[in-house]
């Protein structure tokens, strides 16, 4: 006999059918699409709409998700609920302390919007991620990094290669990447002039300036995806 789905999944999925159609659909063929009688999918309904839900229409004439429409985090499958405990627990463990607190604050909110059942999920994941052991620069030099990348401010740093030598760069600084092991920044480099990827604990010292650089962020981010052959899922 297959499981029941819980209400929430149902609402979760009745939301994800309104989402592929642009024209109304009537009430038989959502509640045939949902498993459910046209008693409680009107029910479903005016569930959704009482939640936040931009949905138009009445019975007889078709229901419709208008555009602009987010699903709020009450909408989450068991799965995603996990993915993103896994996620938050990861940056959590791995990450500079403003992350840590972004993180906690986000499950926290989660949490406070998401009905019975899947909040017990939440709260008792076991789905565990250890710290993983590294050896980087003091981790507010990564918070700072990470401002640097959202205001493109230009970076002045003192930078020690692979051959312990030292050099002078003024970067670019694009992204930030999360190794196991490693954090690295990714950066257009004045004097290589290219792209180049400089580890954090070989940072010896780094100076915000007040120079913006010319280009938009995004659009050096896309350079260097298509550069290195990175395809953007998100």
């Amino acid at each position: 006999m297959p499981q029941r789905m819980s209400r929430s999944a149902r609402l979760l999925d009745l939301l994800q059918i309104l989402r592929t159609h642009r024209r109304p659909v009537s009430g038989a063929v959502l509640a045939e699409a949902t498993g459910v009688s046209l008693r409680t999918l009107y029910r479903d309904i005016a569930t959704l709409q009482a939640q936040g839900a931009d949905i138009g229409g009445e019975p007889g004439l078709g229901y419709v998700l208008r555009e602009g429409f987010l699903l709020p985090p009450i909408m989450l499958s068991s799965e995603e609920i996990e993915a993103l405990v896994l996620g938050a627990r990861w940056v959590r463990a791995n990450t500079d302390d403003r992350l840590k607190q972004s993180a906690m604050h986000a499950l926290a909110k989660i949490a406070a919007v998401l009905p019975e059942d899947l909040r017990r999920e939440l709260e008792t994941s076991a789905l565990l991620v250890p710290k993983t052991r590294r050896k980087d620069s003091p981790e507010q030099d990564l918070a700072a990094l990470r401002d640097a990348i959202k205001a493109g401010v230009k970076l002045d740093i003192a930078y020690r290669d692979e051959r312990a030598q030292e050099t002078k760069r003024r970067i670019w600084p694009i992204a930030l990447g999360y190794f196991e092991s490693l954090r690295i920044l990714v950066a257009w480099c004045e004097l290589r002039q290219g792209f180049r990827h400089f580890r954090i604990d070989r940072m010896i010292e780094v100076t915000p300036t007040q120079e913006l650089y010319p280009r938009r962020g995004e659009v050096l981010l896309a350079e260097w995806r298509h550069e290195n052959g990175i395809v953007h899922d998100l």
